[in-house]
């Protein structure tokens, strides 16, 4: 789990056959279940204010809150690591904990008393450092629906959006743009 950092990443949509075939890359690597609880108002105020926020468990034992922040290149990530019982007190009572994420909320005049637990979505990741970046491939299930996905995390755009393309060419993958997986999720409410 990193704290606050900004992520600039690549992402492709995947069959579920380009999903196998890549998944050899990985044969050395334990899958990590992660458990992404996407948090809104009514309102839309997160998405109208052009962020995202949620928990995220992993295996389900450790979790972090994340809010994340459009930037020109990228996106801030706010990270906070959650206790078991700040857990539970967000996904069973929409009690947040105090730090910089709540904050930021704040300062942005977001109505916290209005957010609420939408829904969930489970991943399961299987992550490598490349030299091309930080590899990420997902097979993604929420309401009813699975979906398949790579992404890279890189340092510099220019050089890592030349990188990507060509991974996925030498493994002979078409670029399929895909949309982040809360707007994913929340497409299909």
């Amino acid at each position: 789990m990193k704290m606050n950092h900004l992520e600039i990443e690549f992402k492709t949509m995947l069959t579920k056959e380009e999903h196998d075939r890549l998944l050899q890359l990985f044969a050395d690597i334990t899958a990590v279940s992660q458990t992404n609880y996407y948090i809104e108002s009514d309102r839309q105020s997160i998405r109208h204010a052009h962020m995202a926020f949620r928990v995220r468990t992993f295996n389900h034992r450790e979790a972090e809150l994340t809010l994340k922040i459009p930037q020109e290149v990228g996106a801030l990530e706010l990270n906070q690591n959650l206790t078991p019982e700040e857990t539970e007190n967000i996904l069973q009572n929409n009690e947040f904990p105090t730090g910089e994420i709540l904050e930021t909320l704040l300062q942005k005049e977001i109505p916290i008393q209005d957010l609420k637990i939408l829904g969930s979505l489970e991943t399961i990741r299987y992550e490598k450092e490349d030299e091309i970046g930080l590899l990420a491939l997902d097979e993604s299930h929420y309401l009813s629906k699975t979906d398949f996905e790579l992404e890279v995390e890189v340092e510099d755009f220019e050089k890592g959006k030349e990188n990507f393309l060509n991974f996925l060419k030498q493994h002979k993958i078409d670029y399929k743009p895909g949309k982040s997986k809360i707007a994913r999720f929340s497409e299909n409410l």
